[in-house]
Formats: C-alpha cells, sequence, structure tokens
C-alpha cells in the first residue's frame, strides 16, 4: 500500500483529513524533493528577470506557458520573446504543494492571481512542464437560462484516443464524473475527484473545493438547470507512473474557448483528478449559440 506522508511548514488547520497551510505537502514525499523545489525557486527568480539562459535549462521539451488571457505558448515561443510572469518574483505570495513520486505540483497565488506549475521527473531531472495563470473574476459567468441537458463529448464520446491503459482507466473516469456533472449527482461525481481537489477558472471568484463543486451540484440538482460540461475540442496527455498531467481545449456552447490543465493521481488502484486549472481564451471569437 502506498505511503502518504504531509509536511506541514507553517501552522494549519486539519480539514478533512488534510492540513492546510501556506505551504503544504499532499502526496509521496520522495528523498530528491529539494531539488524540485530548488528548481522551482531558480525559475521563479529566472523568469522575473528575464534570464532566458537560465530559464531555458529548467524547461522540458514539451513545455507550455498560459498567461491570464488563455494564450498558451509553446517552449519555442516562451523563449523566443519571453512574458512578464503575473506574480513577478512571487514575494509574498502564498504556496500550496501535491507531490508525486515524478511530478510536483505547485501552486502559487496572491490577491485573484494563481499560477500553476507542474514539475516533472525526466530520469534524475526535473523539469517544467506545464506554467498555467488563472485571473479569478476576468470574465463574469454566462448569463442563467435553461442550458443543456444532453452530453455527447466528453460523456459518450472524444476527439483522443488514449495510447495506454492508464489513459483508458482516466478517459473513463472522466467521462463518468462529467456524467455525473450533467446529471447533477454529487454521489457519481464525488468517486473520481481526490480529496483535496482544487478547481480554478477565469469566472470563479474563489477556488473551489470537492466540499464546493458537491453544493453547487446539489444546488443545480433543486434547480434542474442543465449543466453539461464544455465538448473537449483537443487533449495531450503526459504520463509519469502514479501521476497523468492532461492539457486541454473546450469549447463551451456559448462563449470563448477554455484552456484546461488538469493532475490525475493514481489513489488506491484508481484515477482521480486532483487540480483543475481553467482560463479562458481571450483572443479568440465567443461561440453564439
Amino acid at each position: 500500500m502506498r505511503r502518504f506522508v504531509i509536511r506541514v511548514l507553517a501552522p494549519g488547520i486539519l480539514f478533512g483529513g488534510f492540513f492546510l497551510a501556506p505551504l503544504a505537502l499532499c502526496g509521496t514525499a520522495a528523498a530528491d524533493e529539494p531539488s524540485a523545489l530548488q528548481a522551482d525557486r531558480e525559475f521563479v527568480q529566472a523568469a522575473a528577470k528575464g534570464e532566458s539562459a537560465t530559464v531555458a535549462k529548467l524547461l522540458d521539451a514539451d513545455f507550455t506557458w498560459t498567461d491570464d488571457d488563455g494564450k498558451t505558448l509553446s517552449r519555442a515561443d516562451f523563449l523566443s520573446s519571453p512574458p512578464t510572469p503575473a506574480l513577478g518574483n512571487e514575494a509574498g505570495a502564498h504556496q500550496r504543494r501535491q507531490t508525486r513520486s515524478q511530478v510536483e505540483a505547485i501552486m502559487a497565488d496572491r490577491d485573484k492571481i494563481h499560477v500553476l506549475r507542474l514539475w516533472v521527473k525526466r530520469g534524475p531531472t526535473w523539469r517544467l512542464l506545464v506554467y498555467h495563470e488563472v485571473a479569478l473574476g476576468r470574465q463574469e459567468a454566462a448569463p442563467s437560462g435553461p442550458g443543456v441537458t444532453d452530453c455527447q463529448n466528453p460523456c459518450k464520446t472524444l476527439p483522443y484516443k488514449p495510447k495506454n491503459e492508464a489513459e483508458q482507466a482516466i478517459i473513463a473516469s472522466w467521462q463518468a464524473l462529467e456524467i455525473g456533472v450533467t446529471n447533477h449527482d454529487a454521489a457519481a461525481w464525488s468517486p473520481h475527484i481526490a480529496e483535496e481537489f482544487t478547481m480554478l477558472g477565469s469566472t470563479n471568484d474563489h477556488p473551489l473545493t470537492k466540499a464546493d463543486r458537491i453544493a453547487t451540484l446539489n444546488l443545480q440538482k433543486q434547480t434542474g438547470r442543465g449543466t453539461a460540461p464544455a465538448p473537449l475540442v483537443s487533449a495531450q496527455m503526459f504520463d509519469f507512473g502514479d501521476s497523468v498531467v492532461m492539457m486541454c481545449l473546450h469549447q463551451p456552447y456559448t462563449g470563448k474557448p477554455v484552456h484546461v490543465t488538469r493532475l490525475w493521481i493514481k489513489r488506491g488502484g484508481k484515477w482521480v483528478m486532483s487540480i483543475s486549472y481553467q482560463t479562458i481564451v481571450q483572443a479568440a471569437p465567443a461561440k453564439v449559440s
């Protein structure tokens, strides 16, 4: 059975079996954790100063940078014209972590700006795979209406073919939870979500926990409004043993597309989602129903 170690580096409170603190670790503690943290600190300082040569050494070949306007850059695009990080050198920012054997998720925030960095282990070296910004409340949620009640994509069909058994299992878990969302069925949604789950989006005014999402589903069940999830346009998945990074583009039934980064973790033999960062692509045209 996998052993989970939680370290708290500042006073915190016990919530749902997890200690919450300004800097916390959730997941498998690895002997070489400091190397991931050291690389992250080096990246943050170098990116804030525009030191491209230093940053380049820390990036994965598949690195992507998504800013708070939803613009996504490849590694080459980023290095040719490095953008300014929304949190600068992150002085005074809060930080949380989820640690797995080959993935280190670092979440930093100040005020309404949140940043997710996913470090992945390639052999003995940690490389930055994903940098994803979200500005909470950047865009108002769509006006209330009857909504969509029938979910085909992503609940039943997807424009993505899984490459291995892990991806197949993740797709099955994801489709099951999205069916739960469509049916306002918190009991069907919940088993596919980690207890430490956090979700952030451009239309939210605060990060959402698992308990928040359950409360929302229960409220939607009472109102009966259709809430079928936004169809998937494209996806990429990166397998790191007990963790899989999933990057997607979704097109809602109305409005602009959304860039989403998800982290899936294997726990108790099942794949569950532990992180979801969602940023609306501001430069894209809005779909009209």
